[in-house]
C-alpha cells in the first residue's frame, strides 16, 4: 500500500494588505473610543483635570474615530483606471 501525502498548497508570496489596513483602521477606531472616553470621565469629574483637557480629548477622540478611518480608506483605495 502506497500513502499519499497531501501536499500543502504554497505559502502566499505577499500578505494581503486589506488585512492589515482593516486591524489598522479598528485600532484607530479603538484609540478614539478611548480618547473620548477618557475627556468624559475628566468632564464628569471621576478624574481631576481641567475641563478643557476633557473637552479636547472628547473632541479629537470624536474626530479620530469618524473622519480618520474615512480618510485613511481613502488613501488606500484603489484608483479607478
Amino acid at each position: 500500500m502506497s500513502q499519499q501525502r497531501k501536499l500543502d498548497p504554497a505559502p502566499d508570496p505577499a500578505p494581503d494588505p486589506a488585512q492589515g489596513r482593516w486591524v489598522m483602521l479598528q485600532l484607530m477606531r479603538l484609540g478614539g473610543v478611548m480618547l473620548a472616553v477618557g475627556g468624559l470621565v475628566i468632564i464628569g469629574g471621576a478624574i481631576k483635570g481641567p475641563p478643557v483637557l476633557g473637552y479636547g480629548l472628547l473632541a479629537f477622540g470624536l474626530f479620530e474615530f469618524f473622519v480618520m478611518p474615512v480618510m485613511m480608506a481613502r488613501r488606500w483605495k484603489t484608483p479607478e483606471e
